[in-house]
């Protein structure tokens, strides 16, 4: 499926927006045959501010970090709109690369501050408060911008786009809630309480092979802790170590795919963009996947991809988000979408 070149998140924990506005790329290529480089950093920015407001409300009884999750970048195109990378001024570290390592650490001072005091803290206007450490570390917010000498706002530039944010859908698979219905997935980046519904592990399968055999791509959200998760050989399998053949791979069933998840071995550790199916020479089948480490050659395989197994993808995908569109009519059915 059309994607946009592999890109760096560099040192930022910025996967979510990055695989994200990477899938939405694809949704452009798709509906307007029109490849546009969307900026990562537009919906970061505005999404900061809703971590922020979240944090203070709950008077800092929750997780402030610089994680999100594929349905914060589709609220943040809902709310603020889109934005081309040439319109947003991203602010890069040394050697041009993204580094958020003072973010949250400066954001936090100045709502742990309100937090405790108040409007007699140092920051008694916590929203003007932590403008200035967005405008110099992510970037200054933006109004209006001209891409293809024509001037749009970015809520204009979305709809020009025809991304409809209500036409997309978070899907994921465990045993404790009742299947086929929505809940709200408890891990921590999920600070804005996001709704998934809830299938079997095997149907999962099934959309997501569908999908992208119907042209629509994936974003996905998977736990790539594992060592078999290997990024210098571009190769993500979970081999069988007790069997002759060394293709060999666990099979994964619902019920250890839900203990992996409530013991911690499965974690929302990072989000990637699916964007094909590939076999290799024994017919076995693999998700074409596009990572944000960059292309580095010389520690990085497959050009910045990573081919991650069937199995892999059953036990340590979290969820996955897609356009409703390319479910099939029974799953709509079920979903009542």
């Amino acid at each position: 499926i059309e994607a946009s070149p592999v890109k760096s998140q560099g040192r930022s924990g910025t996967c979510w927006s990055f695989a994200t506005s990477s899938f939405i790329e694809s949704e452009i290529y798709r509906i307007n045959h029109k490849n546009v480089d969307v900026s990562e950093m537009f919906s970061v920015r505005n999404i900061y501010e809703q971590k922020a407001w979240n944090y203070v409300m709950r008077q800092g009884k929750i997780q402030f970090s610089e994680g999100g999750l594929a349905h914060d970048v589709i609220h943040a195109i809902a709310r603020y709109g889109l934005a081309p990378q040439s319109a947003f001024n991203d602010v890069f570290g040394k050697g041009k690369i993204y580094d958020h390592s003072k973010v949250v650490p400066r954001l936090k001072t100045i709502l742990d501050a309100y937090i405790k005091n108040g409007v007699h803290s140092a920051y008694p206007d916590w929203k003007k408060a932590i403008q200035p450490v967005l405008d110099s570390l992510v970037g200054k917010k933006i109004t209006s911008f001209t891409y293809d000498n024509k001037t749009f706002t970015p809520l204009e530039f979305r709809d020009y786009l025809h991304i409809h944010p209500e036409d997309y859908v978070s899907l994921t698979s465990f045993t404790h809630r009742k299947y086929y219905s929505g809940f709200v997935l408890n891990i921590p980046d999920n600070f804005s309480n996001g709704s998934f519904y809830n299938l079997p592990l095997n149907e999962l399968v099934d959309v997501v092979n569908t999908a992208l055999k119907k042209g629509y791509s994936v974003a996905l959200d998977v736990d790539v802790s594992e060592k078999s998760f290997d990024v210098r050989k571009g190769l993500a399998t979970l081999p069988d170590t007790k069997t002759p053949d060394v293709y060999d791979e666990l099979k994964v069933t619902p019920e250890w795919r839900q203990k992996e998840f409530e013991n911690y071995n499965t974690t929302d550790d990072h989000l990637m963009h699916i964007t094909g199916l590939v076999e290799d020479q024994f017919g076995r089948r693999y998700y074409k996947v596009k990572n944000s480490w960059g292309n580095n050659s010389k520690r990085i395989g497959n050009a910045g991809f990573i081919y991650m197994s069937v199995a892999y993808f059953k036990l340590k995908t979290i969820s996955v988000l897609l356009h409703k569109d390319a479910l099939n009519t029974q799953v709509k059915k079920l979903l009542k979408l």
